[in-house]
């Protein structure tokens, strides 16, 4: 009979302890991810995508964000990984995230990603027809930046960084 009682207690314990390992396990992928900045040069695409994000949120009464080099180095980051991998993701997001908050005194952080698209307008007009993507035009932010990237193939990769300090 007390095999019986504490066979309960043993199997509850042994799946509480095994959650727990399987959270310190993500946590600890997302540490071992690091950020290797590199601030590239700035393109005229880049401008452009920047320039017609403003644009739209002056045209909704908004505030112009202004841009960051720290946000456009992370931001990079991400745009390199998506053209190594051949994916577009938003992969690694809270290691960026942190990042920016550890390091940009960013209080919010947030991102639109996007790939294949050839002109700054294209992107764009995509993140705005999207709603999440275009709450993040729209959103209670400060400061970003953009980072675009072409494959081998000549395809577009796109991460746009949004942060509120």
């Amino acid at each position: 009979m007390k095999l019986l009682i504490k066979w309960p207690v043993l199997a509850l314990f042994a799946v509480l302890t095994f959650s727990s390992c399987s959270t310190d396990s993500l946590d600890d992928q997302a540490n071992a991810i690091e950020l290797n900045l590199v601030t590239p040069e700035v393109k005229d695409i880049e401008v452009e995508i920047l320039n017609l994000i403003n644009d739209h949120r002056l045209s909704k009464g908004l505030n112009p964000l202004g841009d960051m080099t720290l946000v456009k180095s992370v931001a990079f980051t991400h745009t390199d990984y998506m053209v190594d991998k051949d994916e577009v993701s938003h992969a690694n997001f809270y290691t960026r995230s942190n990042y920016l908050k550890a390091n940009a005194g960013a209080k919010r952080v947030s991102e639109n990603v996007a790939y294949g698209y050839s002109t700054a307008q294209g992107v764009v007009n995509a993140w705005i027809k999207s709603e999440s993507h275009r709450e993040n035009l729209e959103g209670d932010f400060t400061n970003f930046d953009v980072s675009a990237e072409k494959n081998e193939n000549g395809r577009w990769y796109y991460t746009n960084i949004f942060i509120k300090k």
